[in-house]
């Protein structure tokens, strides 16, 4: 990739907030490829019913959830039960039953929700209820508090003066805190019902997509264009916070909306306990055909010597039979005695086994939920399984794939540590440096008198009395201290809540990271109070002022910017390698004529709707990007959980393999993963990477094609090496590291074969900077690579293809929603959990429920047996051994009952001897692989 495209990943103007919110005095912004590819909606705000509106037939707001409908409920239903072979057999059986042939005897969500109700403005500026379902793209609604929002809305205002409101995602992404949105200060008056009377605004925007934190248009209102972005955006099933009232534009419906974009059918999961039990049931088939076969075929040669015989089996009355017995039509009666032989010996099959499988299931899924030692008293979450079928895999798990941020680590960051104008400050002593210590055979000694005592505030676990109570304006450096926190204060999405009460401010966060800067600039000094639209308020030493990638900060930084550059390098580096989470902090002053200049230039990039309009607003951000200054660095630790060391040194004494997945950068993922016990010392590195020097001249280039065979040339190279080395020395081990970058090209179709034979020969596997495709893609290499059952475990959003991938979803229920949780197979509230739910819950179900099915398949053979000797001795008549109730009663109540107490209660070893002895049931001798 060439270094323009990575810097597009971050812009300062994510971070500041700049005055382009106001409608652009261009008026003759080229919309030439409106109507192109992805840039086709045109809605007409207030005139759904118009003739402009009526002809582009958007979709209605009816949605549908449900996975059948009275169309498709019968071929679904019936692909679903006949996916289990003995099903099939069954409705045979049974469609048979009902001819003379038988040997025996016989003795909704979705309209909830559609017709809710919501104020539409009909005309002359009065609102009316109407439900859900008949909204239309362009009408004007008005949502109050604490309701859902029916379908995308364009904020137009609020309750609000400027025209703010917030938002709660839960139903979309899992978060729990609120977003902060804006409407256009052009719209920002429309406060009354009244204003919208003869209300008139068009709007060119993206077609329907599913990308939940993007949307690119225009809205022309006054005659004046003005961009639209994300923050106008309210998306359908978030509900209205904190807010009265707001009023919005309809622009997508029912299944254009973001959200039923994103809606995906869940995977059809099976255990491969029971794709081989379909196997046995085909051998049964089989060989109920074959028996049969040679039953028919024998009775047809023994009613055909009977005609011969004088009526041998004169009992069998062939003299009055139509055509069972006459041996006159022998071929004829061995068909029907074949047909009624496949009912006779129905009990080859079992066909309880799927009924009693299910009851079960069921009660050994309640028992995982009700058991105390998996239940986290600090959130009062308990374990949940939300499918029972796949208990026996937790017992068949080869390999887990897990997140860091939220799994490992519990995801509450805590400001610890800085760097200022090249000074160091912050005394704590992170879990990875104790550990580091420790590996080492030094553990570290704090000194009592400089060693911080833990913060009781959230977030905040930073001492240094160079700092604290307000003793940093005796620093050297008091400028840049000051610039340093104010920045923090101002600089972020945080939405600040006051208590009326109390008047005690607490902050609302999108990011755990972003809630540990504003928290500290609050300890400090530099209290945030208030948020608008336009302006960010700060408390500041009891005065009032208005107002991720470290390689990219550092290249923007002006010649006089770097005074401390050299040293911030060292005191991030060191940040890092202790295991935490570093930011570079750098600003610049601009006179009003360059705010002015580069306004408008970023007006006109956000006004267009167009392909080009990323390349137009990096553009313009580039130009105001530059000759930063340099302030410092911050650091923050995301501590791993209780038990996670503890837990993974169990699971990979069981021989299961532990592979971790994260974006983290490569020094914080490798000594997490020394301090959760992932990684251990005396490892050879192999590290794929490609940051050489050949690589970044071609980047330098230009050449995107020249750069893309360069970069997989040497990501292959440096596989095939890596594998050399392995080969060469079979007594040591290895850790493979590799980037995202590097992982792109690895991943490919004629590469990831390779990738995956190199990471099964390292003890450990570290990949990091890897994106939530990349997650889902490693998933699917490792699951079908190696064909043993896959376990993956994460917390967020960006977690959701990994789980649904494996063969096993687990869902952590922590800080960043229930996203994860509501995709998942199992949800637990700590990665510790996993050690009991595999080596305890997995060990016993896998047990039972094979026990019970080789006990089912057993008794069903021996019955179904004990009636084939029988028929050799009644000429293959086709008798009953056994009377009706009997035959009825079998499986039903004299068979089932024991065999289902069997798997539900039975424990071949205590819970306690199952984590001692370490071995899952299927337990062979296996390396522990590690991926980061």
């Amino acid at each position: 990739m060439k270094t323009n495209s990575r810097r597009r990943k971050l812009h300062f103007s994510k971070i500041y907030t700049f005055k382009c919110g106001r409608a652009s005095i261009l008026g003759n912004d080229d919309h030439s490829q409106i109507g192109g590819p992805g840039y086709s909606r045109v809605v007409y705000c207030n005139e759904p019913s118009s003739f402009e509106s009526v002809i582009r037939d958007y979709a209605g707001n009816y949605v549908s959830t449900t996975k059948y409908s009275a169309a498709t409920f019968l071929p679904k239903s019936l692909f679903e039960q006949f996916r289990r072979v003995a099903n099939f057999y069954f409705l045979v059986v049974a469609v048979l039953s009902f001819t003379p042939l038988t040997p025996y005897y016989a003795a909704t969500a979705d309209i909830e929700m559609n017709n809710r109700k919501v104020k539409v403005h009909k005309e002359n500026g009065v609102f009316d209820h109407t439900e859900w379902k008949n909204l239309r793209v362009g009408d004007i609604v008005k949502v109050e508090k604490d309701e859902f929002f029916p379908a995308d809305l364009l904020l137009l205002s609020s309750s609000y003066e400027d025209a703010v409101c917030y938002v709660e995602t839960m139903n979309l992404d899992g978060e729990t805190n609120l977003k902060l949105k804006q409407a256009l200060e052009v719209t920002s008056s429309l406060h009354e019902d009244s204003h919208f009377k003869d209300f008139k605004a068009f709007v060119k925007c993206e077609d329907p997509n599913a990308n939940l934190y993007a949307f690119v248009g225009t809205m022309e209102y006054e005659e004046k264009q003005n961009p639209l972005s994300p923050q106008q955006l309210l998306l359908r099933d978030s509900k209205l916070r904190n807010t009265d009232y707001i009023y919005g534009a309809v622009i997508f419906t029912g299944h254009d909306t973001k959200v039923m974009q994103n809606a995906t059918d869940p995977p059809s999961k099976r255990s491969k306990v029971e794709r081989r039990m379909d196997k046995i049931i085909y051998f049964l088939f089989g060989l109920l055909v074959t028996m049969s076969i040679v039953g028919s075929v024998c009775f047809g040669f023994l009613t055909k010597e009977d005609l011969d015989d004088g009526h041998e089996r004169w009992y069998l009355r062939p003299d009055e039979s139509n055509i069972y017995f006459d041996p006159n039509r022998a071929f004829s009666a061995s068909i029907y005695h074949f047909l009624t032989a496949v009912m006779l010996y129905s009990y080859l099959i079992p066909i309880s086994l799927y009924v009693s499988i299910e009851i079960v299931k069921v009660l050994q899924s309640m028992f995982i939920n009700q058991d105390i030692h998996m239940y986290y008293e600090e959130t009062d979450k308990p374990a949940h399984a939300r499918t029972s079928n796949l208990n026996e895999e937790l017992g068949q798990v080869d390999t887990i794939l897990s997140d860091k941020t939220g799994t490992l680590t519990c995801n509450s960051m805590e400001f610890v540590k800085c760097s200022v104008a090249g000074t160091a400050y912050g005394h704590d002593i992170t879990d990875v440096e104790r550990s580091m210590a420790k590996k080492n055979g030094s553990p570290l000694i704090e000194d009592s008198a400089v060693s911080p005592k833990k913060s009781s505030i959230k977030g905040f676990n930073f001492n240094d009395e160079r700092i604290m109570n307000g003793s940093w304006v005796h620093e050297p450096h008091l400028d840049v201290i000051q610039k340093f926190f104010r920045l923090l204060a101002v600089c972020h999405t945080v939405i600040p809540e006051v208590d009326e009460r109390t008047g005690k401010i607490s902050y609302e966060a999108e990011s755990p990271d972003e809630a540990a800067f504003v928290v500290a600039a609050k300890e400090i000094g530099f209290e945030l109070f208030r948020r608008t639209q336009t302006s960010v308020s700060v408390h500041e030493l009891d005065l009032v002022s208005g107002k991720k990638v470290e390689s990219i900060m550092f290249e923007r930084l002006a010649k006089s910017g770097r005074e401390f550059e050299e040293i911030t390098r060292e005191h991030v580096n060191d940040y890092a390698d202790a295991g935490l989470r570093t930011l570079i902090l750098a600003y610049r002053e601009i006179t009003n004529d360059e705010y002015q200049v580069f306004n408008e230039q970023f007006s006109e990039a956000k006004n267009s709707v167009s392909a080009d309009r990323d390349a137009m607003i990096d553009e313009a951000t580039e130009k105001i990007e530059k000759e930063l200054i340099l302030l410092g660095a911050t650091a923050v630790e995301d501590k791993l959980q209780q038990g996670v060391p503890e837990c993974i040194d169990k699971l990979a004494q069981a021989g299961i393999k532990i592979w971790v997945l994260t974006g983290d950068k490569m020094e914080t993922a490798i000594n997490i993963g020394y301090a959760s016990s992932l990684l251990r010392q005396g490892m050879k590195q192999l590290i794929i990477n490609l940051e050489t020097p050949d690589i970044i001249a071609t980047e330098k280039g230009g050449d995107k094609d020249a750069t893309a065979r360069a970069s997989k040339e040497s990501v292959v190279r440096q596989i095939i090496e890596g594998k050399a080395l392995l080969t060469a020395s079979s007594t040591e081990a290895f850790a493979l590291i590799i980037d995202g970058k590097s992982l792109t090209y690895a991943l490919e179709d004629d590469t990831k074969r390779l990738l995956l034979d190199l990471a099964i020969g390292c003890a450990s596997v570290i990949c990091c900077r890897s994106s939530p495709k990349q997650k889902a893609l490693v998933t699917r290499l490792v699951k079908f690579g190696t064909g043993k059952t896959t376990l993956a475990i994460g917390d967020g959003a960006n977690d959701v293809g990994m789980l649904q991938e494996a063969d096993i979803g687990i869902g952590i229920s922590g800080v960043e929603g229930m996203q994860a949780v509501m995709s998942s197979d199992v949800a637990i509230a700590q990665f510790r959990f996993l050690e009991r739910l595999l080596l305890v819950h997995g060990h016993w179900c896998y047990r039972r429920i094979s026990s019970m099915i080789c006990y089912f398949f057993y008794k069903n053979v021996a019955f179904g047996f004990t009636l084939f000797l029988y028929e050799t001795y009644a000429s293959f008549s086709a008798q009953l051994a056994y009377n009706d109730w009997f035959l009825s009663l079998y499986n039903v109540f004299f068979t089932s009952l024991p065999v289902i107490a069997l798997g539900v209660f039975d424990q071949d070893v205590s819970a306690r001897y199952c984590l001692k002895v370490c071995q899952t049931s299927h337990s062979v001798d296996r390396d522990v692989y590690v991926i980061i």
